[in-house]
């Protein structure tokens, strides 16, 4: 199928599983054209349905519970129960059980296919793969007070950003969510929390059209704000035709080495999760410094995701039987073929 097909085909089926906002829909639409690295992060069903035709010879390698949506943005910050900073992938959407590798390879491409990136592209799978392998032999959350204290500059939320998130925070329309996901959005809430106002917002990429909704409250000298956005079956799932897919989100959220957002819940198929200034996705896409290392701790929080997996005896084996330049090369020909794409779109 083309592009465009799969593309209505994936439309069609969402508006069977939510009640999908279709201005964001075609607000979505015209962002895919503005690069094949947005392109990429817009358009997850399409890699679900083709990369195991673009890499066959990955396909039949072990399949474990996967983020399959992973990106060089789908990395962010939040603070956990004992009021840590955490850093590491903080989209579980589309978590499903896939073969390993196309993790790796998606995060891989996602690099390359930002204009410029300083940093040669035989080092970016070889940074990933230094980070995966350490994330699977010593598996942890990433922790930003502790261990990974070098990371902070690269992730602070400056001044700057932290006036921009409050003032599109008060200019977002008033809203009227579904009274389930009202509930639900006063239940994160301070319970002492006055002067509540939902507003809707229109934020991410692949998940534009999925209603969102946030409740926005005072409390205790300032504001807070909570975020309900619609949660459908993988991608995955849906590209290969599995009817009746559990949401895998909860299993990888709070997986066996993660430190979890203790504000982060799925419930009425809805995700739930507090929104802050220093809880946020953290934007590379348009950087072009992101350095080796922060590549390396990206593949080691993955590591540490698949490392929970019952089948990671079988990974091993897998991983160490490949050829020395495999994510490299898998990760050129997908890139090639998301650009192709893009450029059928645009």
């Amino acid at each position: 199928m083309t592009f465009r097909d799969d593309n209505t085909a994936y439309d069609t089926w969402l508006r069977t599983q939510c009640d999908v906002v279709e201005e964001d829909l075609r607000y979505k639409r015209q962002l895919m054209k503005q690069s094949p690295f947005i392109f990429l992060r817009a358009t997850c069903f399409r890699w679900a349905r083709r990369i195991e035709r673009i890499c066959p010879e990955l396909a039949g390698a072990p399949a474990v519970l996967s983020v399959v949506d992973l990106h060089l943005e789908n990395y962010g910050t939040w603070r956990d129960a004992e009021g840590r900073l955490v850093w590491g992938v903080n989209d579980f959407d589309e978590a499903a059980v896939a073969p390993y590798p196309f993790d790796l390879v998606r995060l891989a491409a996602s690099a390359r296919l930002v204009p410029d990136l300083r940093i040669e592209k035989p080092a970016i799978a070889a940074a990933i793969l230094v980070g995966y392998r350490q994330g699977l032999d010593f598996p942890r959350p990433t922790l930003l007070d502790e261990q990974e204290t070098w990371m902070r500059p690269l992730v602070a939320c400056s001044d700057r950003q932290r006036a921009k998130f409050w003032d599109e925070a008060h200019a977002w329309p008033d809203a009227l969510p579904p009274p389930a996901v009202a509930a639900g959005l006063r239940q994160s809430l301070p319970a002492d929390a006055v002067r509540l106002r939902f507003a809707s917002c229109r934020k991410g990429g692949g998940s534009l059209g999925r209603p969102r909704y946030v409740a926005i409250a005072e409390w205790r000298g300032g504001h807070v704000v909570r975020e309900a956005k619609a949660l459908v079956p993988s991608a995955w799932d849906w590209a290969h035709g599995r009817t009746d897919p559990q949401s895998r989100f909860a299993d990888l959220a709070g997986g066996a080495f993660r430190t979890p957002d203790p504000f982060l819940r799925a419930a009425d198929r809805f995700i739930y999760r507090r929104v802050a200034a220093d809880a946020r996705k953290v934007e590379y896409g348009g950087d072009r410094s992101v350095p080796a290392a922060l590549l390396t701790a990206m593949g080691r929080d993955l590591g540490a995701i698949h490392a929970a997996d019952p089948r990671l005896p079988e990974l091993r084996a897998d991983l160490a039987s490949r050829p020395a330049k495999w994510l490299h090369d898998a990760a050129k020909t997908a890139a090639a073929a998301v650009e192709a794409d893009y450029r059928s779109w645009v």
